[in-house]
């Protein structure tokens, strides 16, 4: 197995679908996989960098995932969007190592009431006058984030970073459908109160 994948040799395998690409490395052919690992190896790491906080164990943690995917592949359904599958394995592994590393799942008590609202996370492209304000929120959001409990963390990740649906998300985490939108919610308000207090406006 090759996760370093070499793009001038996987150039004519990038309109081939995910699941085709599971069944060519299935029956041996070595470059369904590396073509595989191209096109998650970076998202996958980002996601779980940003579950963890941690960048050398988010990089042990991506090459973990997909070793795991690679002996997982026969166990793989073709009915399931492969994304979702590699993606619930990666919060498996992040989640196993927050917990060898001590951490415990927050207590999510806080209700709260009203219409449910998309946040944003991702700014709109800029223009050279609002490039340095830009880069000022978008770390200043990305603090925000960071700041949440774990487990609204990554909901928020998943569905805005990712953008995953909420029964994506439900199968990622297992998280019933409703906790997810319940958790989410609380997840956006926590945030706006936040950004509220940073007098962060307009997202």
């Amino acid at each position: 197995m090759n996760v370093n994948a070499s793009p001038i040799v996987l150039n004519n395998l990038s309109a081939i679908a995910d699941c085709d690409l599971v069944t060519r490395a299935v029956a041996g052919r070595e470059d369904g996989f590396e073509e595989l690992v191209r096109r998650y190896q970076r998202p996958i790491a980002a996601y779980v960098y940003r579950m963890t906080g941690d960048y050398e164990a988010a990089l042990d943690l991506t090459q973990e995932v997909f070793i795991k995917v690679y002996n997982s592949l026969l166990r793989y359904r073709p009915e399931f969007k492969f994304s979702t599958w590699i993606y619930k394995i990666a919060h498996n592994s992040a989640i196993d190592h927050l917990r060898r590393v001590g951490w415990r799942e927050q207590s999510l008590v806080t209700e709260f009431e009203g219409v449910e609202r998309e946040l944003p996370l991702e700014s709109r492209r800029l223009s050279p006058e609002q490039e340095y304000a830009g880069k000022e929120r978008r770390e200043e959001i990305e603090h925000v984030v960071r700041a949440l409990p774990a487990a609204y963390r990554e909901l928020i990740l998943l569905r805005h970073s990712h953008d995953m649906s909420y029964d994506e998300i439900a199968d990622v985490t297992g998280l019933p459908l409703g906790t997810v939108k319940n958790r989410l919610f609380r997840a956006r308000e926590a945030m706006r109160q936040e950004f509220i207090e940073r007098g962060i406006t307009g997202v």
